[in-house]
C-alpha cells in the first residue's frame, strides 16, 4: 500500500491534529488508566483493565493508520490557479436539468468524503465524471438511480 493519497490541505491538517491529540493526550491517559486498573488487583476479573487495554489497542492502531496516511499524503494546493475546470479540491455548483435544482459539491479524497457536508470522493461516479470538465459543460453521469444530467454553473478553488 505505498500509493499516494490525494487530500486537501484542510484534511491533511485535521489528520495531523488528530495524530497529535492521540499521541499527546489519549495515549498518556490510557497508560494512566491501565496503571490505575492494575493497582486494583486481580487482572483476570478486572473490567476496567480490559477496557483500558482495548482502548489502548484502538489508539495505537489509529496512530499507525494516521501515520501511514500522512506519510503517503499528497496535498493538492489550488492557490493561485485559475478555476477554469473541475479538478481535485474544486468546489462545483451544478444545475440538475431534471429537477431544476442546484447542488454544490467539493471534490475530495475518499477519506474526506461526506455527502452531508457536500464533499464527494474523486473516485465516486459523480466525482469521476466531473473532473476535467469546464464551466457551462453539460455532464451525463450514470448513478445508481439512473442517468443524471448536470450543467456546471460555477467552479471555485476554495
Amino acid at each position: 500500500m505505498s500509493h499516494t493519497i490525494p487530500m486537501t490541505k484542510e484534511s491533511y491538517e485535521a489528520l495531523q491534529e488528530e495524530l497529535k491529540r492521540l499521541i499527546r493526550e489519549e495515549r498518556p491517559r490510557v497508560i494512566q488508566d491501565i496503571a490505575e486498573a492494575r493497582s486494583h488487583g486481580d487482572l483476570s476479573e478486572n473490567a476496567e483493565y480490559d477496557a483500558a487495554k482495548n482502548r489502548q489497542a484502538f489508539i495505537e492502531g489509529r496512530i499507525l493508520e494516521l501515520q501511514g496516511k500522512l506519510a503517503r499524503a499528497y496535498v493538492v494546493d489550488l492557490t493561485g490557479m485559475k478555476p477554469d475546470k473541475v479538478v481535485f479540491g474544486a468546489t462545483v455548483t451544478l444545475y440538475d436539468t431534471a429537477t431544476e435544482e442546484e447542488v454544490t459539491y467539493k471534490i475530495v479524497g475518499e477519506e474526506e468524503a461526506d455527502i452531508k457536508l457536500g464533499k464527494i470522493s474523486c473516485t465516486s461516479p459523480v466525482g469521476k465524471a466531473l473532473i476535467g470538465h469546464k464551466l457551462d459543460d453539460s455532464v451525463k453521469i450514470k448513478v445508481p438511480s439512473g442517468l443524471k444530467e448536470y450543467e456546471i454553473i460555477d467552479i471555485k478553488y476554495v
